[in-house]
Formats: structure tokens, sequence, C-alpha cells
């Protein structure tokens, strides 16, 4: 392979953006896709970026932070948000899509690229020595699963993810909780939510009735080793969450010097920063509405903002604190970069986001320049910084501004205003390190 030539393994979201951003640079790439070859167990399509499941790419607006991401991607010239553009359908203020048009067009796109090569096949091997962006998504093929522990060490993949809600630290009710550690043990780095009796029984029946999502044939088998649902182990009596994760003791409440809660919610800071808490022990499979209703009923949490929910489903994923760097690139291995949710972005357009500056990076580096440095002022540049640095036990993140840097002072206008200021200062910074670079797409 020649030295000016990158390996895209994976012609998904975050494939076809990253083959797209190299060859608008004038770099020629093998673009390495198994279908129709060999089919995945959701994939039903021949086309490349096929959406799966939903045909939605979420809010259009910029102060919703999955808004803002492809407000930032256009920047970069994406080709998933040009897809978006010509295969819009109806649906208020989301961006939808009808998934075949939208699939076909990024297909078309990419295969009359003169400088894409399409080649068809089960990619088995990786050379580290190769420039190469691997993309291959959520459901990586076993062959290459093992292939990737090779190069990543056998126990950097997860192959089920089992994520707990996270919720935004400014709209936890502190009146209602406060922070401590059980026993007084190390600091009081978690927040405790605490319900008397009556709150949690109606909290436990709630939970136990509430809906949950129908998992597919091939998730069914391994997705609750080692990781029981919230509302599993609920469903085996009223008290047994009181012994688990909901134990209260060895909690005593500073404000009263009591430690007479009959449940409490433990929630762990998961930034740096401190604007994220995660919900301890709540891995579940409800459906996202019913999270919202049901986990809201923990007084502390009646207003909570859940800037992701919890989920159960197959998922292959490295642990990318361990071995990427900001720019999705390997530490161990600098010509190999990763992209897509296998890093740890979750959703399509974070997926894409990832794909975009992969091949950003990977082209900037090969012609010896400086490449974009993810800004925490910016979306797009904030996951990749969460996701290289996570703190604690690492769990795939969406788009949403308690990764971003807040305003730092009050806003008359609330949320809507805040966030408002927070986007449109992403978005001329995003432009300003562009127009630096002499990248800037007019």
């Amino acid at each position: 392979m020649s030295e000016k030539r990158v390996r895209v393994i994976g012609a998904g979201l975050a494939g076809c953006e990253a083959a797209w951003q190299l060859a608008r640079r004038g770099i020629e790439v093998d673009l390495c896709e198994m279908k129709p070859e060999k089919m995945s167990p959701a994939h039903k399509s021949e086309n490349f970026a096929e959406l799966v499941c939903s045909n939605s790419l979420k809010a259009d607006r910029i102060e919703n932070a999955c808004g803002l991401l492809k407000a930032e991607m256009r920047l970069f010239g994406s080709l998933m948000t040009e897809a978006a553009d010509v295969s819009r359908v109806p649906a208020g203020g989301a961006l939808a899509v009808d998934r075949d048009a939208f699939s076909a067009y990024i297909t078309d796109k990419i295969k009359s690229n003169p400088l894409i090569n399409v080649i068809e096949g089960e990619v088995t091997a990786i050379n580290e020595d190769e420039h190469t962006i691997i993309a291959t998504g959520p459901l990586t093929s076993d062959t290459l699963s093992e292939e990737i522990m090779r190069l990543t060490g056998k126990e950097s993949l997860y192959f089920y993810d089992a994520a707990a809600p996270i919720v935004t630290a400014e709209s936890i009710d502190m009146d209602n909780a406060f922070f401590a550690a059980r026993y007084g043990k190390g600091g009081a780095d978690y927040i405790n939510c605490p319900m008397n009796a009556e709150e949690y029984g109606v909290f436990y029946n709630a939970l136990v009735s509430a809906e949950t999502v129908e998992l597919k044939t091939f998730e069914q088998q391994k997705i609750f080793e080692g990781c029981m649902p919230v509302e599993t182990m609920a469903k085996r009596g009223e008290k047994t969450l009181l012994f688990g994760p909901l134990k209260p003791v060895g909690l005593v409440n500073p404000k009263t010097g009591r430690d007479d809660a009959h449940a409490i919610v433990q929630l762990r800071r998961d930034n740096a920063s401190g604007t994220l808490y995660n919900m301890v022990g709540f891995q579940t499979n409800l459906k996202w509405g019913e999270q919202k209703r049901v986990f809201s009923m923990i007084p502390a949490l009646a207003a909570a903002e859940f800037v992701r929910y919890g989920v159960m489903h197959r998922n292959t994923y490295i642990s990318s604190p361990e071995l990427l760097d900001q720019y999705y690139r390997m530490r161990k291995y600098p010509h190999v970069f990763f992209a897509g949710q296998i890093t740890g972005v979750e959703g399509y357009v974070e997926s894409a986001s990832s794909g975009v500056l992969a091949g950003y990076n990977m082209a900037r580096m090969l012609a010896d320049k400086p490449m974009y440095e993810p800004e925490s002022t910016t979306c797009i540049g904030a996951l990749p910084l969460y996701i290289s640095s996570c703190r604690d036990s690492f769990q795939p993140m969406n788009a949403n501004f308690g990764i971003i840097d807040s305003w730092g002072e009050r806003v008359r206008g609330g949320k809507v205003e805040r966030y408002r200021l927070i986007a449109e200062r992403a978005l001329e910074n995003v432009k300003k390190q562009l127009e630096k670079q002499g990248e800037m797409i007019k």
C-alpha cells in the first residue's frame, strides 16, 4: 500500500465519512466492506451507511446537542448531512430521512469517487504499520473482533453494552439529596438520593410494571451475563433492591445526622468536571420514555435532565481511554485510527462525526499538517475528549451539553437560551480553527 493511501474498514456512517474526508483532500482510499458477501444479523440492504434502527438523526436545532453536532459537521463538508438534506422527510423539529434514499445517495457518492476503491469481502487481518481507519461498528464480525483484540489487547474489547442512565449535575434536586460515602470511607464522592417507604413503594410498583425493549434474537443469549437489569432484579421481590443497588445502610445524611432512609439511589460522577452523574446499578432495558417516567419518581431526580438513557444491547466497542488519543488515533500505533460506535460514541450522528474527524486528521497527518485540535467548547471536540479520558468505568456516550464547557455565568431566558449561546460559541470556534488551517467549507 502506498504511503499516501489509506485503508478504511467498514462502510457504515463513520467509514463513509472518513473515506469522504480523505478523498476530498486528494488521498486514495481502499474502503473495505463485508456486505453483500457477508451480512450482520441487523443489516438488510447492500447499500452503505444503512440506518438499521430509527430513520431519525435527532433534533435539527442548535439548542439541542445533536443539532449542534450536525451544524459543526456541515462546516467540515460532511457527507451524512449532505445526504440527509436530499432525503429529508417531514418530522417536526427533527431531521428524519427516507432511509433507502439516504443510504443510496451515500453509496452512489462513494462508489463514483475516483479516489475511493471499494473492496468487498470480510477483513480478517490488520497491519498496524499501514495507514488504517477501523470503523466496523457495533456488530463487528467475530473474526475481525479477534484481530482487533490482538491489536488492542484481550481485555480492551466489550461485546455487550449494559449502560446506566446519566443525568446532569445541575438538574439534581440537592434539597432532596446529599453527598456522602458509605460508612464514611473515602471522599464524599457520591450523590445520595433517599426515599422513604411510601416513595419507594410507588417507585417499585412503577418499575416492575414498566415497558421494556424487545431484544433482537442475536442479542438475547449473552446480553444479561454479569449485569442484571434493575427491573429484572426488582421483580425478584420488593426488598431485593434494598439489599442491592438501593441499600441505605452506612449512609448518614449530614443535613439531619441520621441514616433512616428506606432506600437510597446513588449517583457517581461520570466526568472529571463533575457536570454528569451516573445512576449506580441502574443498567436497564426499559424503553427510554419509561426510564424518564419511572426514574423521575425518585424525589431528587424529579426534574432530572437525562443526557443518556440506559441501554442493554449488542455493542462492540474498545476501551478508548486506554487506547486512543483525542484524534481517534491509537496511542501505541499512530498509523491506526478508529471511528464510529466501536470507539464508544453512541448514535448515528455521533458515529458519523467521529468518522469526519478521523478522516480529516488522517489526511492532515499524511500531509504533515497540524491536526484539528478537539476543543471542549464544541460538541465535535468534546466527544473524542470524553472517550479518550473518561476517568471511571468507560461506557458509550452520545452528544449532550453536559460534556461541553458550560457558559460560566447565569443567562436570562433559561436553559434554551444558555444552550443557544454555547452552540453559537461552538460554531464560531470550529470556524476559527478550520479557517486557520485553510479548510473552511464555503
